[in-house]
């Protein structure tokens, strides 16, 4: 398998991550999931690595929308942060994280937008002109 695809290998995965996963979600029934727990976390950490679109992902982890739904649920559960905090704790993975946001990054002060003017509204005739 690609390195670049697939970063955790398939054993490290079924020990470290798989428990995780499987101990976090009662089994509610339904059909059987389509795509791994395995394939899903190695697109989840594709989209991740690379920045890609949800929608823009390599069609060989399997379709997008279900992909984003399973992360969005590992996400609000908590459990996205625990399985990369353990492997992390086994130095199966490294992890840099970078927040960015308004405190970090200035805008220019010309970049918040034009002042609006009280009291005004636009005519059909100024709008023409």
């Amino acid at each position: 398998m690609d390195r670049r695809m697939y970063p955790l290998d398939q054993e490290t995965f079924c020990e470290v991550v798989e428990p995780l996963i499987v101990g976090s979600f009662k089994y509610k029934g339904g059909r059987p999931a389509d795509i791994s727990h395995y394939r899903v976390f190695c697109a989840v950490l594709y989209v991740l690595r690379t920045g890609v679109a949800w929608r823009d992902m390599p069609l060989a982890y399997g379709n997008w929308h279900t992909i984003y739904t399973r992360f969005k649920r590992w996400s609000e559960s908590g459990l996205w942060w625990q399985v990369l905090y353990r492997l992390q704790e086994n130095r199966s993975l490294r992890m840099h994280i970078v927040w960015v946001d308004s405190t970090t990054v200035k805008v220019h002060r010309h970049g918040s937008g034009a002042a609006g003017k009280k009291g005004f509204k636009a005519s059909a005739e100024t709008v023409r002109d």
